[in-house]
């Protein structure tokens, strides 16, 4: 990876995060549609956004909340990478994303797709992954399993959209008035 992110500012902005069942993040998820035609160009900037991620991480180690797990989502590939709190592994797993997430949605890579769209399908993906919602044996579930992320989506959720400060989440008062009531 060519480029260096040296300082990240809280809050850090999450496409999506997974929650174990104790709510406690288990992975940072980025999600980007790379428009550039040339591959070097293409892998410049997917090399960016992973030094992004690991930047992000390292952020958030530094005060004291160590995310286990990272994904980089295009319309390509997902690549999923480990973080132990210092260092960002190589790819433990490279997923083909039109298998994964036409599952869940018959029509995707055959029309215009939008960010908003992948994440709400890769929300689909790992809630079917923890829930089982949609099939006994989600896509990917061996893979997942293999790299130990599996167990640890069991029983939790997603938030897409967060901005991430240390170990809690920043949220949207409005949003969480409207879905849980207005507290006093």
């Amino acid at each position: 990876m060519q480029t260096e992110i040296s300082d990240i500012e809280l809050p850090i902005d999450a496409d999506i995060i997974a929650l174990d069942k104790d709510d406690r993040i288990v992975a940072l998820i980025e999600v980007k549609i790379i428009e550039a035609k040339e591959k070097a160009e293409k892998q410049k900037i997917a090399d960016y956004m992973i030094d992004w991620l690991k930047a992000a991480l390292a952020k958030m180690s530094e005060l004291r909340t160590v995310i286990p797990y990272a994904m980089f989502i295009d319309t390509e590939q997902i690549l999923i990478f480990k973080w132990d709190g210092v260092n960002l592994s190589a790819p433990v797993g490279s997923l083909n994303t039109a298998e994964i997430l036409r599952y869940y949605y018959a029509g995707y890579g055959s029309q215009q797709v939008f960010e908003d769209t992948i994440e709400t399908l890769v929300e689909s993906w790992l809630h079917d992954l923890a829930y089982h919602w949609k099939s006994a044996i989600p896509p990917a579930s061996e893979q997942i399993a293999a790299i130990g992320l599996l167990p640890l989506l069991a029983g939790g959720t997603t938030r897409s959209g967060v901005k991430l400060g240390g170990n809690f989440i920043y949220r949207d008062q409005l949003f969480d008035d409207y879905c849980y009531g207005a507290r006093s």
